[in-house]
Parts: C-alpha cells; sequence; structure tokens
C-alpha cells in the first residue's frame, strides 16, 4: 500500500523546486493534491507537467494570495469542497533575500516575513479547524538550515526561517490535542533553480563543504515531507528534521 494512500494535501509553493517536488512525491504515494501557486500561468504549468508523468494523478491547482487571510480561506474551503477534507498541509510558500543590513530596504524585510511567516500561520490556521473536525493532521512547514546558523546577509531571510521553527514547536504543543502532528523541514544545499543557474564550479566549492560531497536533489527533500506526513511518523511532532547532508557552516 502506497504512504499516503487516501489522503488529501495542500501544498503551497506547490509549481516549481522543491514544492513541486513535494506535490509530485505525495501524487506517487496516492494522495489527492491542491498545489497552491502564486499566478495562474505557474500553475497551469505544473499541473500539465504533472498529467504528462501520470494523467492519472488526482491534483487541482489554485493561486490564492496566501499572506491574505480571506483569500487562504477561500482556497482552503475550495479544497474541502472539492476532496471532502485535508489531511496534510505542506506549507513550502517562500522567498529568499541576500541584500546587506546597510542597503536594506524596511519593506522588503517586510515581504520576506509576510510570506515566510504570515502566510504559513494563516494557512495553518485556515486548515486546523478541518483537520480537527476529522479527527487530526499532518502541518509540514519548510524551514532552512539558516534557521539554526543564520547567513552572512539577507538577514529577513534566517530571521523568518527561525520564526517558522517557533511555530513549528509551539503549534505542535497546542494541537497535539486535536490529534494534528506540526513538524517542519529543514533544507540545506538544494539543486533548485537557483543553485542550477550557478557556474560549475561554484557548485562543486559548495559539494566540497558537505560531508556527503554533493548538494541535494528536490526529491530527497520532499521524501522527508512523505515520512512526516505519513502514519508511519504518527508518534513525530514538533520536529525540525535537517535534510543537508550534515552540511559545515
Amino acid at each position: 500500500m502506497k504512504m499516503l494512500e487516501g489522503k488529501v494535501a495542500v501544498v503551497t509553493g506547490g509549481t516549481r523546486g522543491i514544492g513541486f517536488a513535494i506535490v509530485k512525491a505525495f501524487l506517487e504515494e496516492g494522495a489527492k493534491v491542491a498545489l497552491f501557486g502564486s499566478r495562474q500561468e505557474t500553475v497551469d504549468k505544473a499541473l500539465a507537467s504533472l498529467k504528462e508523468i501520470d494523467p492519472a494523478y488526482e491534483v487541482i491547482g489554485l493561486c490564492p494570495n496566501v499572506t491574505d487571510y480571506a483569500s487562504v480561506e477561500e482556497a482552503m474551503k475550495a479544497v474541502k469542497q472539492a476532496y471532502g477534507k485535508i489531511d496534510i498541509l505542506a506549507n513550502n510558500a517562500g522567498v529568499s533575500a541576500r541584500e546587506p543590513l546597510y542597503d536594506y530596504d524596511p519593506a522588503a524585510f517586510d515581504k520576506v516575513i509576510d510570506l515566510n511567516v504570515n502566510a504559513v500561520f494563516y494557512c495553518t490556521k485556515a486548515v486546523a479547524p478541518y483537520m480537527k473536525e476529522q479527527g487530526g493532521g499532518s502541518v509540514i512547514n519548510t524551514s532552512s538550515m539558516v534557521s539554526l546558523y543564520g547567513q552572512q546577509s539577507g538577514c529577513a531571510y534566517p530571521t523568518s526561517k527561525f520564526a517558522v521553527n517557533g511555530l513549528t514547536k509551539s503549534l505542535a504543543r497546542e494541537l497535539g490535542k486535536d490529534n494534528i502532528r506540526v513538524n517542519a523541514v529543514l533544507p540545506g544545499v538544494t539543486r533548485t533553480d537557483m543553485v542550477a543557474a550557478l557556474p560549475p564550479e561554484m557548485v562543486a566549492r559548495i559539494a566540497a563543504t558537505i560531508p556527503l560531497g554533493r548538494v541535494g536533489e528536490p526529491e530527497e527533500v520532499a521524501n522527508a515531507f512523505v515520512f512526516l506526513a505519513s502514519d508511519k511518523a504518527s508518534y513525530i511532532t514538533g520536529a525540525l528534521l535537517s535534510v543537508d547532508g550534515a552540511t559545515q557552516v
């Protein structure tokens, strides 16, 4: 039996990179999936790619503004109407930044916090009542290894991911009584579009700092989401699972 057979999942930021890999992995393991993206164009492209892989995949796409609670509520209601329940929420939508403090526009800082923190809160708040009503569920947040170590510039990103860790720990304690598990995955350097665009010699230098000798693949991060979403992780909540090859910082 597939690990997520009969389950319904929502994946934010599901149109590319790690998010797309999560959607694909969930579908492969038998889940029905609603992927959220920022634009209808990218949502449609992702859906078409998935249907090319397997026309039998049960997947729909929506493009709510995840930084607006009313928009999130409406989207979650649509998923519930389409599939009857929501068992899994993968809060993956996010944005990075590299501006040094001296050049950091406060509005840009706010934008990172809005998408990386507020959206996680909004999506979890909107979906938790459904999970409580049906007897439980699993929320998995995308954090980052820099939430533990910081980074040399772009302080909003590690700050936001540190906040995600705090939300994860706190909501795990609060929602445990409702059988809602809340965990986070902390990816390291992963071969997304951003890394793929780097010169090979730069990627090689990065890989040399990682004990496993290579950068991670999106599918490897997605596998952690599958495990935490599944019943095999039924007694795991409040966990921060690093998927970073023991990256040296």
